[in-house]
């Protein structure tokens, strides 16, 4: 094998923007076939999941590589609900941030996470085991701290957790204040199950390389927060809501969305980077959209996005342009009366099981990341003293 040229004029040496197409590592926690448009944990394909599993279970699935039995998942319920309550700094770190400064909510809960590490005795611990009891912690109080965000950017006090209700139930208690119905309930839990993982996507990326330096996993969910942080990653289903409200009605749908493309103006909530199809999980949420809507009184929103939605495949659909899950997920949120600008926390509220998943596989089996740059700037320079310098 020739060596590679690490040292090219501009342009010179090709090489895979953003490391598309690049096999990091191999996994057995997810697997995305953009062709078909479909999802799979663990050979478990995502509309299954959805429609029958929980997010405790699909957690257990993602660490474990296998569905558990009743009395484990009890066992793993019960520890996640032990797990549950912060530290009290970490509930006035959240208020004072939020009542004094304009701290973007995905800023607080990286600050939050990082400062749970402190009270927890294992963080520094490297075996196994102790990795694996942090990630479930991890887990079970990115709901606690979320919740407290929200309700502390609205000058509320937290909620405390309720030990008898299911990971997604409490987090509405929690966020709301009142225990959710069955509906809402049910809801919350697909949400978190359809975005628990999704294969090498930035943030979980962004993991496993900081996993590979043997970093602790404080520090991995840390990375993948401020990887999910960015607009092209997390927070795309708020750009979502707001697109329908410069709409603001279905007569206006149809139109506007003509003026976009015209303008070459990108329609938030459809491409992506893998799916070539319809996004799996756009389909589940879109169904849960049609029943939340209906009873929230905002089949407005609902409405616009389904001229959108059709006229966008009738129009780019051929091009490989489908709804991704960031379309309907903002409508089903929002008419949850849920913020826009918790959305993006209640993505990693999900995906930080699929982060500790990944990390832990990549523990298991580790080698740092160590890629290479194409060195582009001059051979040489001639050093020059300040007082010489033009």
């Amino acid at each position: 094998m020739s060596a590679v040229k690490l040292v090219a004029t501009p342009g010179e040496v090709e090489f895979s923007r953003g490391m598309a197409g690049v096999i990091a590592r191999e996994t057995t926690k997810s697997y995305v076939n953009g062709e078909e448009g479909k999802l799979y944990y663990h050979g478990y394909s995502i509309e299954d999941l959805a429609a029958y599993s929980t997010f405790e279970e699909v957690s257990y699935l993602l660490l474990y590589d296998r569905l558990p039995n009743e009395d484990e998942l009890a066992k793993f319920n019960k520890r996640l609900v032990e797990y549950r309550e912060i530290p009290q700094p970490v509930y006035n770190l959240i208020k004072s941030q939020s009542r004094y400064y304009n701290v973007h909510p995905m800023s607080l809960l990286r600050t939050a996470v990082s400062m749970m590490s402190d009270f927890d005795e294992v963080v520094e611990d490297e075996a196994f085991d102790a990795q694996e009891r942090v990630a479930m912690k991890l887990t079970a109080r990115l709901a606690t701290v979320a919740a407290a965000i929200g309700r502390a950017r609205k000058g509320l006090e937290p909620i405390q957790p309720r030990p008898d209700l299911p990971h997604a139930a409490n987090f509405l208690y929690m966020l709301f204040g009142e225990e959710p119905d069955e509906l809402a309930a049910k809801i919350m839990d697909v949400i978190l199950i359809t975005h628990a993982d999704h294969g090498c996507n930035a943030s979980t990326f962004t993991s496993i390389v900081v996993e590979s330096s043997e970093s602790d996993m404080y520090s991995v969910v840390v990375a993948g927060i401020s990887s999910l942080k960015g607009p092209l990653h997390g927070g795309a289903n708020q750009r979502v809501m707001a697109m329908l409200a410069e709409i603001g009605s279905p007569d206006n749908a149809e139109a506007w969305l003509t003026r976009a493309l015209a303008r070459k103006r990108k329609v938030m909530g459809f491409g992506h980077r893998v799916y070539k199809a319809m996004d799996p999980r756009a389909v589940i949420l879109h169904g849960y959209a049609k029943e939340i809507t209906k009873r929230a009184g905002t089949e407005g929103w609902l409405q616009i996005a389904e001229v959108i939605e059709k006229t966008m495949i009738e129009k780019v659909g051929e091009k490989g342009i489908w709804p991704n899950v960031d379309f309907f997920s903002g409508v089903v949120m929002s008419s949850m009366n849920i913020d826009a600008d918790l959305f993006t926390v209640i993505f990693a509220v999900s995906r930080v099981i699929g982060w500790a998943a990944h990390a832990l596989e990549q523990r298991a089996d580790n080698r740092i990341f160590r890629p290479r740059f194409v060195y582009v700037g001059p051979a040489t320079s001639e050093y020059v003293l300040l007082e010489n310098r033009e």
